[in-house]
């Protein structure tokens, strides 16, 4: 990548927070639920999310659109290129740094350490792609996540507004566990097992191998809950006093 290259993407990135800052500002017009409206800590949760809704259904139809139309680029994950590919992952970059700012501008620092552990994950991962062109056929892959994110924030957004209508979050439940399956955590075992046994492990490789492995481990650690919460809540575990329906799961 030259320059040039560099510099429009950096652009791209940047255009991307200011979108996103956007759509945040568009979100606060929006009605919000009584029981949203009755908690500012809510309040602030309800707009997060419906930007990161918006981030989901945009950025996962993308990354779908973007391998149906060159499935060549499986073949190869370290050195395929695509510029829906390319665009994609500075599309993604610009939500992860925008959401990241808004979480440490509102103070949400403490109780969301997790999203800002992710997305400097993230963000650094995504930088190093865009920089030496290489592994953004892997960011495509792992940016399929976001349509299982779709699921998982609509099943927030229900929690959080009280919606009287179980059939809706029972439905909402078992679709969100299949696209849980398959486009969460199958794309990330086969990442993991891709550059486990086909990555050097040196610079870039290495690097990308480590967050991969964090995230390995996020994962399953919030896969864990989301089963306790939705299919075994008698496991749960909720000390007195604590928001458990209000608290905003990782899903970026």
């Amino acid at each position: 990548m030259g320059p040039g290259w560099r510099a429009a993407s950096a652009a791209l990135v940047g255009g991307s927070v200011v979108l996103f800052a956007g759509l945040r500002r568009a979100a606060l017009a929006l009605p919000q639920p009584t029981a949203v409206r009755s908690r500012p800590t809510r309040a602030w949760r309800w707009w997060n999310l419906l930007v990161s809704f918006a981030h989901s259904v945009l950025a996962g139809l993308w990354a779908l659109f973007s391998l149906w139309r060159s499935p060549e680029l499986l073949s190869d994950i370290q050195d395929g290129y695509s510029v829906s590919g390319h665009l994609l992952v500075c599309f993604s970059s610009g939500y992860f740094i925008h959401d990241s700012l808004d979480i440490i501008f509102n103070h949400q620092s403490r109780s969301s350490w997790e999203y800002l552990v992710h997305h400097a994950m993230a963000i650094s991962a995504f930088v190093s792609l865009i920089i030496t062109g290489r592994f953004l056929v892997a960011a495509v892959l792992l940016l399929l996540v976001e349509v299982s994110n779709i699921f998982l924030t609509i099943r927030m957004l229900l929690k959080m507004s009280s919606v009287p209508s179980p059939a809706l979050y029972e439905a909402n439940k078992y679709v969100n566990l299949v696209v849980y399956f398959v486009f969460r955590l199958a794309p990330q075992a086969y990442l993991t097992w891709y550059f486990l046994c086909h990555v050097e492990m040196q610079g870039q490789g290495a690097f990308l191998t480590a967050n991969l492995l964090l995230l390995d481990a996020m994962i399953l650690m919030y896969f864990s809950r989301l089963l306790r919460s939705d299919f075994f809540p008698s496991l749960r575990k909720g000390s007195a006093g604590r928001d458990v329906d209000g608290e905003k799961f990782l899903i970026d």
